[in-house]
């Protein structure tokens, strides 16, 4: 697989947004075909993760790198539509703010112009050796500062 052809499959960036395109598969929905509630927490994740990758990062390298982990400290989720069986969707997310050693995101879960999901969530820098706050490293904080968007739609 050549790099561009990777990078398509982590999405892309519009602006300081990054979106993650997505297909609804029949083990991500009930058994009416719609998507089970928890799993719009995982299509979050992967785009986040994606997004991450995409910036230059891997949580493994970070782990890796400087001894952190960035796991969710608190999460909303405002539930206004249903995704369905093979819909096709994405994930919006847009960096909103950058802390000491924190990280906060809106991740909206789209249909076409229609908002599925939308999701604030907030990621704490954390030790892996004693599992407390710490300081998101530099580099870390320079990029994510580079995709800060504090606009309201």
């Amino acid at each position: 697989m050549a790099q561009n052809d990777h990078d398509a499959i982590l999405g892309r960036f519009e602006g300081k947004r990054h979106i993650y395109p997505l297909i609804v598969y029949y083990e991500n929905t009930d058994a009416g075909g719609v998507v089970y509630h928890a799993n719009y927490l995982a299509f979050a994740e992967r785009a986040r993760s994606a997004m991450l990758n995409l910036l230059g990062f891997t949580n493994r390298n970070i782990a890796e790198r400087h001894k952190v982990a960035i796991a969710v400290r608190q999460c909303t989720l405002d539930f206004r539509r249903p995704a369905l069986l093979e819909d096709r969707i994405t994930v919006e997310s847009r960096v909103i703010k950058v802390g000491g050693a924190s990280l906060g995101f809106e991740q909206k879960i789209m249909r076409g112009d229609d908002e599925l999901v939308v999701i604030e969530i907030y990621l704490a820098c954390m030790s892996l050796e004693e599992f407390r706050a710490q300081r998101l490293p530099d580099e870390l904080r320079t990029v994510f500062n580079s995709c800060l968007d504090v606009t309201k739609d």
